[in-house]
């Protein structure tokens, strides 16, 4: 089959994921979300579209996910760096824990079936767009950071969950750092390079040890669709700084509760799926 014939057989799957790639970086950009939270629920819908069956499709929606992570996340620190506002000490705390914790998440998602997955991504989901609608701007509960061991518990939970539904770790980590005090703009600029820390090391184990489902779409090596990488990360890139200067002239705070919304739909569609 040459490139033409390939292109023509897959010009819906084509058009999808260039979609998903201009929603999430116009979400990214607009309201400050990671890509993965967006990018996770809109393959897993999408690929069963195509006739893949739900378990199928949350493993390789959480693969790919993680991989399109990776690039992104590189773009991100940078710019955070430029800013001050990422703590590499903390980093240099963090980063064994969180890195234990994608080697051991990421290898269940190679071994696991994907409906864990789907209920983990839809409580996670839910938990955070609940965080959105009545906890931004409240006070932190916490006035500082525990100790080392609490702390390596938060790091090792951070890499764990968040390699298992394919998202960076700042729909975690932040809202985790805040509760203790942990000023805002250096959570979300330390989740930037948290993120490449779960991403490269999660997408490179899903790619080598995930076996490939009989009804992956095209395109899947592993668990990651290497058809959607290509598809998303250049949109997501592009279309960030477009999400940005909207946010400029919009409500933010009116967007990020009506995302908040759309997030808690999305989140109890993907449990009602599983339960109902």
């Amino acid at each position: 089959m040459d490139v033409i014939e390939f292109l023509t057989n897959n010009l819906s799957t084509f058009l999808a994921l260039i979609a998903t790639g201009v929603f999430a970086g116009v979400l990214a950009g607009l309201l400050g979300v990671g890509g993965g939270i967006v990018i996770v629920p809109v393959l897993f819908f999408l690929f069963q579209s195509f006739g893949v069956s739900p378990e199928s499709a949350m493993l390789i929606a959480t693969a790919t996910s993680l991989a399109t992570i990776v690039p992104t996340s590189i773009s991100s620190i940078r710019a955070h760096h430029q800013k001050g506002n990422v703590d590499f000490e903390l980093l240099k705390r963090w980063a064994l824990f969180i890195l234990i914790g994608v080697l051991v998440g990421s290898w269940l998602v190679t071994r696991v079936d994907g409906t864990l997955l789907t209920i983990l991504f839809g409580v996670i989901a839910t938990l955070s767009a609940l965080n959105m609608l009545f906890r931004t701007g409240k006070s932190a509960l916490f006035q500082k950071l525990p100790g080392t061991a609490g702390q390596t518990v938060m790091g090792t939970s951070i890499g764990f969950f968040s390699s298992m539904v394919g998202i960076g770790g700042g729909t975690i980590s932040v809202p985790l750092l805040t509760l203790y005090n942990y000023p805002a703009h250096k959570a979300v600029g330390t989740a930037a390079a948290i993120g490449l820390i779960i991403s490269l090391p999660g997408a490179l184990t899903m790619l080598a040890l995930g076996n490939t489902p009989t009804d992956a779409p095209a395109g899947t090596l592993g668990l990651v669709n290497l058809i959607g990488f290509i598809c998303i990360v250049p949109l997501t890139v592009l279309f960030a700084p477009v999400g940005a200067s909207l946010a400029a002239r919009l409500n933010a705070t009116r967007l990020k509760k009506i995302f908040a919304l759309v997030l808690l739909l999305t989140g109890l569609r993907m449990l009602g799926q599983v339960f109902l």
